[in-house]
């Protein structure tokens, strides 16, 4: 694009001479040029969406939706979500597109050159970034463990385990059902509670996650490129699988009546706090607020029209989850339907037909009075009888729950990939649809992972000399640092620590940070300014009430969600996980331990931390190197430069120049200078005074010290950023070498 640029205005000048003659040939060659910048365009635009779209329907929508929603009662939660994602969802994410396209700076110098003085929250985001990404992998790392057990046949999770020494104790297989029994006692061999076995690795889980990290820092090391097509497929391919899934479990006993329960709404589950908490805390998880990915992701997009593409993406994002959590609930309605009396009745009527087929002998029949007992009773029988013929009884009988479940099936993370896995079965070569289906999970959050990572690496590397100029450092140690704090997520009590950290950590830490946003754009510079400029920068007004959503909706709206955020974290009295018991074959639910209520509040002070710490470090850095007095020697400075700059322009120029001077505290940094990390020259000549007379923001009753730095922090900005004119102007004091070079800086212009 760029190089088209420079041939469409290298050709401009030429047009002008030739237009009372024209040449064909000259026409053929800008019809071409148009078309290519036309097709390119497009194909930005189209690979901008496709990127934002697949991030949106990646895990948060087919593995974290469904669970939530499950937990907080169906149609509550559904209806809590549509409402949030339509005040909140959507103006935020038109704030970060907005500003990465305009600003086009990576999610850290954004905020230095927007608001300094809050320069931190990029690094908040990047902090964020890590966090998600951590949890993240061990997701993938299930999806890729369910991945490697999908080459066998029959699938390892439709049969009961052969297991030696069973007793009434240990009966778990025929007490629960047989994909949720693979998730907690193959995939996971999980503990009964958080603190128990912390210590003890999972071998399968942490070669897995070795794997996905391996994989990451070889696709990150080697530049891989995904192309549009590529991007089409990955995003197409789940739809197509997901779809199919849909079709056939609507075939399935207790269809309807679990659909009818997914969209069923009580309105007094709305006084819930902790349905609200979820709620907002995954509608700026799934969107992807406040790491600084859709900044980075919208940093060299095509188009300008972002409140559409943020409409799209949302709807988008809406629309697969409720697709998701309509398989999940038909799921659910078929285990709880043949679970009790039903699945006692279906495993009579098997192992009948396998004793007529001479599979089992004679006396591995059921007594005939068996139906009429209670359910438990049929677990009775099965203990009498003699170990060998009870193993047998055991691995041949159905994949359903002798024990009625009054209880909900599955309220922990792992819900979609058990229900995902039960879906499976159901197909004929179920082998081949579970490699197809996880092998795109396995796809997507791989893809999901890797613009987390670029939302790590690249705006640390544009912020730090040092990985600057050794960018493969930087990966490596990201990479690792990811494989080393991940594996607490591959021991024993890994699935609840997870969970801790998808249940609280992340939502905390996002929620602070996306407040810090609005505030710094909305209050702190202001959005009626920001709205200006950037009418000024793409020729057309901003969204029409984006500025009343930032000012009055969003940001009331997120205090409001922190509040409801730092009670139930300080009351504890609703923070639960959900634990499989081994000795009840159950899920249970804990309250969290007092320890791990610490580490979470440890952890969201260290994401906001660089807030506060980036201010400091800018006073510090100032304070070593001004001299004693520095707010007379930057007063002193700035007075020459100003008068030197409206002495080299017109009259009418600076009687406006003196007018803006006298507004310093009230005006921002014009958004041409804050455009690019390398504006070109005629974008930023056309006003010297105005980025001279630019301030930090538009706060009044400023203390010395942030004067001080505002000062010094615009004309440090201007002697590096602005023309050679204001370089000049700047050093109007030394004399005569200032009047010999100025000649030649101007022919440069």
């Amino acid at each position: 694009m760029e190089f088209l640029e420079e041939i469409s205005e290298e050709e401009s000048p030429k047009e002008r001479h030739t237009s009372s003659t024209p040449s064909w040939k000259l026409t053929a060659k800008e019809i071409l040029a148009t078309k290519t910048q036309n097709y390119f365009a497009q194909t930005k635009r189209a690979e901008n969406i496709l990127i934002q779209v697949a991030f949106s329907i990646g895990l948060s929508s087919i593995w974290r939706f469904p669970y939530l929603c499950h937990l907080n009662g169906g149609g509550n939660f559904i209806l809590m979500y549509f409402f949030m994602l339509l005040f909140f969802g959507v103006p935020l994410m038109y704030m970060e597109m907005i500003m990465g396209k305009c600003l086009r700076m990576d999610s850290i110098q954004v905020w230095k050159q927007l608001v300094p003085w809050l320069g931190g929250i990029g690094y908040a985001s990047v902090l964020v970034c890590v966090l998600v990404s951590l949890y993240n992998s061990i997701i993938i790392t299930w999806s890729l463990s369910y991945l490697s057990n999908s080459f066998s046949y029959p699938l390892p999770w439709d049969e009961r385990p052969l297991v030696r020494n069973i007793n009434v104790t240990d009966l778990s297989c025929l007490q629960t059902v047989a994909h949720q029994y693979f998730w907690y006692h193959t995939t996971l061999n999980a503990s009964n509670h958080m603190g128990e076995e912390v210590e003890t690795l999972v071998l399968n889980l942490t070669l897995g996650i070795f794997t996905v990290w391996f994989l990451l820092f070889l696709i990150m090391m080697v530049g891989l490129k995904i192309s549009v097509q590529m991007l089409i497929f990955s995003v197409f391919l789940p739809y197509v699988i997901l779809l199919c899934f849909l079709i056939r479990g609507l075939f399935l006993e207790g269809a309807t009546t679990s659909l009818r329960r997914m969209v069923t709404t009580e309105f007094s589950a709305w006084a819930s706090l902790d349905l609200w908490r979820q709620a907002g805390g995954h509608v700026l998880y799934s969107l992807g607020l406040g790491m600084g990915t859709i900044i980075l992701f919208s940093y060299k997009a095509g188009g300008d029209n972002y409140a559409q593409v943020a409409s799209l993406v949302t709807l988008i994002n809406l629309g697969t989850s409720l697709l998701t959590t309509s398989i999940i609930f038909i799921v659910l309605g078929f285990w709880t339907t043949t679970s009790g009396h039903a699945c006692v009745k279906q495993s009579i009527s098997k192992l009948t037909q396998l004793i007529d087929e001479g599979v089992l002998p004679q006396n591995a029949k059921p007594p005939k009075d068996i139906l009429l007992l209670p359910t438990l009773d049929y677990i009775k029988w099965i203990n009498s009888l003699p170990g060998r013929l009870r193993q047998q009884v055991v691995h041949l009988s159905p994949s359903c729950s002798i024990k009625v479940q009054k209880e909900m099936f599955m309220q922990g993370p792992g819900l979609a990939l058990a229900a995902f896995s039960q879906v499976v079965s159901l197909f004929p070569g179920s082998s081949f649809w579970a490699i197809l289906f996880f092998m795109a999970l396995l796809i997507t959050g791989l893809s999901n992972l890797m613009r987390l990572l670029e939302g790590i690496v690249f705006p640390l590397q544009n912020s730090i000399s040092i990985f600057r100029d050794y960018p493969r450092i930087l990966t490596a140690i990201v990479c690792l640092g990811g494989f080393l704090g991940s594996l607490i997520f591959t021991s024993r009590a890994g699935s609840y620590i997870m969970y801790l950290f998808d249940d609280l950590v992340v939502p905390l830490s996002l929620v602070i940070t996306v407040v810090f946003q609005n505030v710094a754009l909305a209050w702190i510079y202001g959005a009626g300014r920001f709205r200006e400029e950037m009418f000024s920068e793409m020729g057309r007004p901003l969204w029409p009430f984006s500025s009343f959503l930032w000012c009055y909706v969003t940001l009331p709206g997120l205090l409001a969600l922190l509040t409801i955020c730092f009670m139930q974290l300080f009351q504890g009295t609703h923070l639960y996980y959900t634990a499989w018991n081994t000795s009840g074959n159950k899920e249970v639910k804990h309250l969290y331990p007092q320890n791990s209520l610490g580490w979470v509040i440890f952890l969201s002070v260290l994401t906001f931390l660089p807030i506060p710490v980036h201010p400091l470090h800018q006073w510090w850095s100032l304070q070593e190197y001004v001299a004693p007095d520095p707010f007379e020697k930057l007063m002193s400075k700035k007075t020459p430069m100003v008068s030197s700059m409206s002495s080299q322009r017109p009259k009418h120029h600076s009687m406006k120049s003196q007018e803006r001077t006298s507004n310093t505290s009230t005006r921002g940094l014009s958004m041409s200078l804050l455009r690019s990390p390398k504006p070109e020259p005629e974008c930023l000549s056309q006003d010297p005074v105005k980025y001279e007379s630019s301030s930090w923001f538009s706060l009044p009753l400023l203390t010395s010290l942030s004067s001080s730095l505002t000062i010094r922090s615009a004309s440090l900005r201007v002697s590096r950023q602005v023309s050679p004119t204001s370089v000049t102007a700047d050093n109007s004091n030394k004399g005569s070498e200032t009047q010999e070079e100025s000649p030649k800086e101007k022919s440069v212009q």
